[in-house]
């Protein structure tokens, strides 16, 4: 008998997991042929998620297990750590929101039983409840990395799949520091089939993806998958240095040909200064951000620190 291991990254969710647990098992248990087990990962909440989970594994020590962090490590961390504990045959990612509809575990697994895919993922095709000024950055996040990266990434795309062990193995054989998921899932290749599904909203608490971390992270995922910024900073660079040598010549031309012609001012001189010095500063910051992934990468810390493991 073939084993579905449902892997759910958790952080302060102890209003969702009492109710996402029933949610999948109504689900799973229509699905007589897989052995299920569930690996909840616990990225150091602060609240009782984890008594959440001891509970669950109380109950059903041999179904329910659960890994949890030192610390917060961040959804990538708990995602890589579910997928390292998951055992099964094939693997599914979910959210304990449940803004993951469990409903598509039948389905996918059937899809994935044909053998023409090796992964089956959703896309959100709306954002109906949400900001619209998040949604209109998601949205761009996602026309500009698809510009600037040879990895396509799927617009609306969720961390919402079902992969075979293969594919499970090819993502857990990359063990680079600063993950993003959604281009490791596209990067490993497989073929893929995606469900288009509509917004739903989180069953029970708040969300702990700002926009600000949301930028953020979109901002790990251009520098983990494109060069796109060091390429801009050359140009810019390239751009800055021809503007000058051809200010340099206009200043020595004019002195030539108007001898008796006064420098320009101080305020012009100022302004050139700092549009030069601007430009240099941020080709320095684009550089140093790809030197820091660099850094932390060579440290070889681990991606996360576990301290209970049932």
């Amino acid at each position: 008998m073939s084993k579905l291991s449902i892997v759910v990254p958790c952080y302060n969710e102890e209003e969702s997991i009492p109710l996402f647990y029933p949610a999948v098992e109504k689900v799973v248990r229509q699905m007589n042929d897989l052995q299920i087990e569930y690996w909840f990962v616990n990225d150091g909440s602060s609240d009782n998620s984890l008594a959440e989970m001891r509970k669950l594994h109380e109950q059903n020590p041999e179904r329910v297990h659960y890994v949890s962090f030192s610390r917060n490590f961040g959804k990538e961390a708990g995602l890589y750590a579910g997928l390292q504990a998951a055992t099964g045959d094939y693997v599914v990612v979910m959210d304990v929101d449940l803004q993951d509809p469990p409903e598509f575990l039948p389905q996918m697994y059937e899809l994935l039983q044909t053998g023409e895919y090796d992964c089956i993922g959703t896309r959100r095709v709306d954002r109906t409840g949400e900001a619209k000024f998040k949604s209109f950055l998601s949205d761009q996040f996602y026309h500009v990395i698809n510009r600037i990266s040879q990895t396509n990434i799927v617009p609306g795309a969720r961390d919402y799949r079902m992969m075979t062990r293969q594919m499970v193995d090819a993502v857990l054989s990359l063990k680079e520091y600063n993950r993003f998921s959604k281009g490791i899932f596209s990067w490993v290749g497989f073929k893929t089939k995606y469900l288009d599904y509509h917004n739903v909203e989180r069953v029970a608490g708040e969300t702990d993806w700002s926009t600000w971390k949301l930028f953020k992270y979109a901002m790990d995922g251009i520098t983990d998958f494109s060069q796109a910024p060091l390429s801009i900073a050359v140009w810019l660079g390239t751009t800055s240095f021809i503007l000058s040598i051809i200010g340099l010549l206009f200043v020595i031309i004019r002195r030539i040909v108007e001898p008796s012609s006064s420098v320009f001012g101080w305020a012009s001189l100022i302004c050139i200064i700092l549009l030069f010095g601007g430009l240099q500063l941020l080709c320095i910051g684009i550089l140093g951000k790809y030197i820091g992934r660099i850094y932390m990468q060579v440290k070889q810390r681990p991606i996360y620190i576990i301290k209970e493991k049932k």
